[in-house]
């Protein structure tokens, strides 16, 4: 009975599903620096107006995370809505993480970076011994979404530490910081759209940019959230009130949540309907021939070349 259990649990984990991510488009892109903005700020909010302090609702926020991320692994498709809400609690639960470990265990900024670039790290080195792919569109069993959703986190984890590190620590502020990863996207987005001539594997250039755009995403919210009165450089906590650029437009974290979560809302909504982030066509067929050479070779990790051609 036993052997008959762990049978059943590994075939939950190995078992072929639909892929259940969406396509990376331009969409794609948008809805993500929009979660990871509305991250930075929705915890903020939770934060300031919950009343529960700093560590009980990161609790709470990782008990609503469990939760749907049993609703998403049981699902054996995409869809669109339960994907882009768990991005957004993955989102706000990272952000509250990085908080908890600055302001309540006073872990440096740059330590906490550390830490999650190794955890990052790890995870993508285990990804990729167990499957032999990081391609965001191979991700068609649970055991790949379970290495996906980790990396996830910890990008937002990161993406918060280093964000605060740089715009605040670094004293670099608000604005600089957005401009500064809004650059460094564009380079990545540069060498992917020449790769013909750089050589640049396009499965990195994907990572790197999901990475960067979180602490952007983050340096956006804080930049349009924060009030400039309330910026304060470890290294100068003496220095003169900022200017916006520097400090932040004081829309407040409810209005600049309330915003981003209704753009999130009409995006998804409308991909919902008319399905552009669907992985179809010659995809789905890649998908189609993988699960037959699994099925054919009992279970054997062989997919077609074709499957890890686009990330």
């Amino acid at each position: 009975m036993a052997g008959n259990m762990l049978g059943k649990a590994t075939s939950f984990w190995t078992v072929l599903v639909g892929v259940k991510v969406p396509k990376v488009t331009l969409y794609f892109w948008i809805i993500k620096v929009l979660c990871t903005t509305v991250g930075e700020t929705f915890a903020d909010l939770l934060v300031t107006n919950g009343g529960l302090g700093l560590e009980t609702t990161t609790g709470i926020m990782f008990g609503i995370l469990g939760i749907f991320l049993i609703v998403q692994f049981a699902l054996t498709f995409y869809l669109a809505p339960l994907y882009w809400l768990v991005v957004v609690i993955v989102s706000t639960a990272g952000t509250l993480v990085t908080d908890t470990m600055t302001d309540a265990s006073n872990v440096p900024l740059w330590a906490s970076s550390l830490g999650f670039t190794l955890l990052l790290a790890c995870t993508f080195c285990l990804w990729y011994l167990s499957e032999r792919t990081l391609a965001i569109h191979s991700i068609y069993t649970r055991r790949r979404e379970a290495f996906y959703w980790l990396v996830i986190l910890f990008t937002f984890g990161l993406g918060t530490a280093v964000g605060d590190w740089i715009s605040q620590g670094a004293a670099v502020g608000y604005g600089n910081t957005v401009l500064l990863f809004a650059a460094a996207i564009l380079v990545v987005a540069l060498l992917w759209y020449f790769s013909r001539y750089t050589k640049v594997n396009k499965i990195v250039c994907f990572w790197a940019a999901y990475i960067l755009t979180r602490p952007l995403g983050a340096s956006i919210g804080d930049f349009l959230s924060q009030n400039p009165a309330d910026y304060n450089s470890p290294d100068a906590p003496d220095t003169p009130t900022p200017n916006h650029w520097v400090g932040g437009c004081a829309l407040g974290t409810a209005v600049t949540s309330g915003v981003f979560l209704g753009l999130i809302g009409l995006l998804v909504l409308f991909l919902f309907v008319t399905k552009k982030d669907k992985i179809r066509n010659d995809q789905e067929v890649e998908v189609v021939e993988a699960q037959q050479v699994v099925r054919g070779s009992e279970g054997a990790n062989t997919v077609p070349q074709g499957i890890y051609s686009q990330p």
